[in-house]
C-alpha cells in the first residue's frame, strides 16, 4: 500500500503499490529543471519537458501520488467548480471561453498519454450531470448551462439523471472523464523515465538558492538546475500566493451496493458544500465514490462528523453493502477562481509554481502542466496571462518572497512531565489529540493507541497560526495556509517546511483549552 497524507486510506492508495523508481539522480549533473513535487502536476509537467529534450528531476518528499493527487476523487472535468459566469465576470467571456478550451485540451492530453503509453488506469469518457432540487438551484442551474455553452461546453437540459436522488431540473456536460489517478501518474512516471527522465522518491527539498544555477537542497544532497519548478500543491516557505489561496478539506468514501446499481457518470448537486458521485472499478470491483462535506481547513472539531454525515447521505440515496474505504483530502481555492501557473511571486525567472486548482485538481494540474513546458520553452504560451501568478496585487506591508523556515525559532520552556502528570492535562483516549492550556502557554497534546504522550509547540512553523487537531486524519492541521502535521510533529504536507516544535514542559496547573 502506498503512503498517504493522512491515517484514513483512499481508494487508489489501498490497491495500488508504491512506485518503484528505476532513474538514479546524480549531484554532478547540471538539469535543466528540477520539479518539486510527484503528483499529478509534477510528472506531465516531467514528461512533457523530457520530451522537448529538457533533463529533468522529479523531487517527491514521500511516495508518487501521496498528497491531492492520490486522495482525489478523480473526476476530469471541463464543467468545473468555478461556474464560467464567474470566471467571465472576473475575466471577461473571451477568457471563459480560453478557459473551458484549456480544459479539454488537458483532458486531450490524458486521454492521448492513456492510449500512447498503454496506461491501464480504468481511464473512461463520461458526462456530467448537474442537477438542481429547488426553485433558486434551478436558476442557477441556468446560469450555469447558457454560461458554459457561451464558453464552448456542449450541455443541454436532461430529463433522467444517473443517481438515485430527487431533483427538478438537470443538465448533461459532454466530453468529460473519469480514471483511477494513482494507476495514471504511474504510467506516466514510468513513461518520463524511459525518456531519461529521473525521479527521486523519500527526498525532501530543504531550500532553494540562487546563483549560476539554480541550488536545491534536499535531504539526499544539493543538485543543480536552471530552472525549478513547485508542483507541491502549494509553494513551500512564505509567499503572497498563501494569502490567496484558502485551504479546504473534503470527505470521500468508496462504497459497494446491495443492487449493483452503479452509475456509469458523473454527477453532482447544487448545495453548498455540494456532493458528487461516481464509479470506479478497481481490481474487478466496482465502488461507488461520494464525496462532499467540504470545509476550511482547521475549522471544523469533529471531522469525524464529516465522514458520518455524508455516510448518512449515502445510505438515504443507495442501497450500500460496505464502506470499504473512507478518507479526505486537501484543496486550495483561489480568490478569483481560476489557478495561479507561472513565475512564482516574487520571481520573474527560473523559478515557477502551479497552486490553486479548487476541486478540479486532475484537470487543472494538467493544464499547468501543458502552461508550463511552454513557457519554459519559450513557447507562444497565450494563457500565461490568463493564469499568471502575479496578476494578485501585492498585500500592504508584504514582501513578494519566498524562504524556507530551516532557522525556526525554539521555545522550550521546561521540563518533562510523567505521563500521569500529562494525563491530568487531557484526559486523552488513545489515539486523540488536544491543544490544552500549560501556564497561559497553549500545548498540542497527542495520546496514541499504545498510550504514549507527545507534547508539541502548536505554533505553525510556517506563519505562526496555532494548528487544529484533525482526529480523523490524527494531524494538526493549520486553519492559516494548510500546513499539516503528524501527531508527532513531523511536516506531512507544506507550506511548512520544518517540524513542530517538540516540547519538555513542567506539570502543574494545566487545563484544556
Amino acid at each position: 500500500m502506498i503512503q498517504r497524507d493522512g491515517a484514513q486510506t483512499s481508494l487508489w492508495q489501498g490497491n495500488v503499490p508504491p512506485y518503484i523508481t528505476t532513474s538514479r539522480a546524480e549531484r554532478k549533473t547540471v538539469y535543466d529543471v528540477v520539479i518539486v513535487g510527484g503528483g499529478i502536476t509534477g510528472l506531465t509537467t516531467g514528461l512533457l519537458l523530457q520530451e522537448a529534450g529538457k533533463q529533468c528531476l522529479i523531487v517527491e518528499a514521500n511516495d508518487l501520488g501521496f498528497g491531492t493527487t492520490g486522495g482525489t476523487t478523480a473526476h476530469l472535468n471541463t464543467l468545473l467548480d468555478t461556474p464560467y459566469y464567474v470566471i467571465a465576470k472576473n475575466f471577461g467571456e473571451d477568457n471563459a471561453k480560453h478557459v473551458a478550451h484549456a480544459t479539454a485540451e488537458a483532458l486531450n492530453l490524458i486521454r492521448n498519454n492513456v492510449n500512447r503509453f498503454n496506461i491501464d488506469c480504468g481511464y473512461q469518457e463520461a458526462d456530467a450531470f448537474l442537477f438542481a432540487q429547488d426553485a433558486d438551484q434551478e436558476k442557477e442551474l441556468e446560469k450555469i448551462r447558457q454560461t458554459s455553452a457561451d464558453a464552448g461546453l456542449q450541455i443541454d437540459y436532461i430529463q433522467d439523471i444517473p443517481v438515485n436522488v430527487p431533483f427538478t431540473k438537470a443538465v448533461r456536460a459532454a466530453g468529460q472523464a473519469k480514471f483511477n489517478p494513482l494507476e495514471y501518474i504511474h504510467g506516466i512516471a514510468k513513461a518520463f523515465e524511459a525518456a531519461g527522465g529521473t525521479i527521486l522518491q523519500q527526498c525532501r527539498v530543504i531550500n532553494v538558492t540562487e546563483d549560476d544555477t539554480m541550488k536545491v537542497a534536499t535531504t539526499a544532497g544539493v543538485f543543480s538546475s536552471v530552472d525549478v519548478v513547485y508542483a507541491t500543491h502549494i509553494p513551500p516557505g512564505i509567499n503572497l500566493l498563501h494569502l490567496r489561496c484558502a485551504p479546504y478539506r473534503s470527505y470521500a468514501m468508496a462504497v459497494t451496493l446491495e443492487d449493483d446499481a452503479y452509475p456509469e457518470d458523473l454527477s453532482y448537486d447544487m448545495y453548498d458544500p455540494y456532493h458528487y458521485y461516481r464509479t470506479q472499478i478497481v481490481k474487478g470491483q466496482p465502488y461507488l465514490i461520494i464525496g462532499g462535506e467540504d470545509h476550511k481547513t482547521g475549522m471544523e472539531e469533529n471531522t469525524e462528523k464529516c465522514f458520518r454525515t455524508l455516510e448518512a447521505h449515502a445510505r438515504k440515496h443507495f442501497k450500500i453493502r460496505e464502506v470499504a474505504y473512507r478518507w479526505s483530502s486537501q484543496y486550495f481555492e483561489p480568490t478569483d477562481g481560476l489557478p495561479y501557473i507561472g513565475y512564482l511571486p516574487g520571481h520573474d525567472d527560473h523559478i515557477y509554481v502551479a497552486s490553486g486548482y479548487g476541486g478540479n485538481g486532475m484537470t487543472f494540474g494538467t493544464v499547468a502542466a501543458q502552461l508550463l513546458k511552454c513557457i519554459i520553452l519559450k513557447e507562444n504560451a497565450t494563457l500565461e496571462k490568463l493564469f499568471d501568478p502575479n496578476r494578485i496585487k501585492p498585500v500592504a506591508g508584504f514582501t513578494n518572497f519566498v524562504t524556507h523556515n530551516t532557522d525556526v525559532v525554539k521555545e522550550i520552556f521546561g521540563k518533562l512531565f510523567s505521563a500521569d502528570e500529562l494525563r491530568q492535562l487531557g484526559d486523552l483516549a488513545p489515539g486523540e489529540g488536544k491543544l490544552v492550556s500549560y501556564h497561559d502557554k497553549k500545548v498540542a497534546l497527542y495520546r496514541d493507541d499504545a498510550g504514549k504522550f507527545y507534547a508539541l509547540n502548536p505554533t505553525c512553523t510556517h506563519m505562526g497560526c496555532d494548528v487544529k487537531w484533525n482526529q480523523t486524519e490524527r494531524s494538526w492541521d493549520c486553519p492559516c495556509h494548510g500546513a499539516r502535521y503528524n501527531y508527532d510533529g513531523k511536516v506531512i504536507t507544506g507550506p511548512a517546511d520544518a517540524d513542530l516544535e517538540a516540547l519538555v514542559l513542567s506539570s502543574e496547573n494545566a487545563k484544556v483549552v
